[in-house]
């Protein structure tokens, strides 16, 4: 009798003593609490992701290139062409509703001249029109950032003043750092 008792003892003592509770319990909380994190971070992320979707002002993709005439039928929202043909070979440019730019550009070259194929060294800057605004120049960095050889470059950077939200009609300019003239501009998507 006294080994059943003593086996009796040891068995309340282990199920008083161990206080875990059932392991399909640890795993239910363990499942919710993953869960319920998995879909914080999911809704988190879908909330970052539609706010820099809707942040979105204005977007261009492609180009075309100046082709002057020498009249002022070349002129855009006030800024004159330049002196000679330029093409561009692709370009993309996003403007957010901050004013924030980001634009890509490939293949800006002069297209005529002793200098055909090349880019002058030049550097360029961006200016965006809206026409619900009366047609503001809404420009980057006046001191532009150079081509290189190929005519690629890449702007990054906020336009002064902000635009208008939203930008009616909107035109974007590539221009010359030196003396303002257009170069290209961009096809409004």
């Amino acid at each position: 009798m006294k080994p059943m008792k003593s086996l009796s003892a040891s068995l309340f003592s282990t199920s008083t003593s161990n206080p875990k509770p059932p392991k399909r319990a640890i795993s239910r909380r363990s499942f919710l609490g993953t869960s319920l994190a998995v879909g914080g971070v999911v809704f988190v992320m879908v909330a970052i992701a539609q706010s820099a979707v809707a942040q979105n002002l204005v977007r261009f993709s492609g180009g075309v290139g100046v082709i002057p005439t020498g009249s002022a039928n070349t002129t855009v929202r006030t800024v004159a062409a330049a002196g000679q043909i330029w093409v561009i070979r692709d370009l993309a440019a996003d403007v957010k509703q901050d004013a924030r730019i980001r634009l890509d550009g490939r293949g800006l070259l002069l297209g005529s001249g002793n200098n055909v194929g090349s880019n002058a060294n030049q550097s360029v800057f961006a200016t965006l029109f809206c026409a619900n605004d009366g047609n503001v120049q809404h420009s980057s960095n006046l001191a532009g950032v150079p081509l290189e050889v190929n005519g690629d470059f890449r702007i990054d950077d906020t336009l002064s003043p902000v635009p208008p939200n939203p930008c009616t009609s909107p035109v974007l300019l590539i221009r010359s750092a030196g003396n303002g003239s257009w170069f290209a501009a961009g096809i409004p998507r």
